[in-house]
């Protein structure tokens, strides 16, 4: 028997919780949302980089506010 599966697509603007700009694609996490150009930033910035505790900070949050 043939399984099907289907992928509802999300059209809700959501508010990254890095940039703060209003976005479509990107992913969830804790119940927060970070773009995709967030994302790629992140995981492309290199740990000496001056925006690298910025990022750290704002995970941070995130995580602190998921187990408040």
């Amino acid at each position: 028997m043939e399984q099907r599966v289907e992928i509802a697509e999300i059209t809700e603007h959501v508010a990254c919780m890095i940039c703060g700009q209003q976005q479509v694609e990107g992913i969830h996490i804790c119940d927060e949302f970070i773009c995709e150009a967030c994302e790629r930033e992140i995981v492309h910035t290199d740990v000496r980089d001056a925006k690298y505790p910025f990022f750290i900070h704002r995970m941070k949050q995130m995580f602190q506010s998921k187990n408040a």
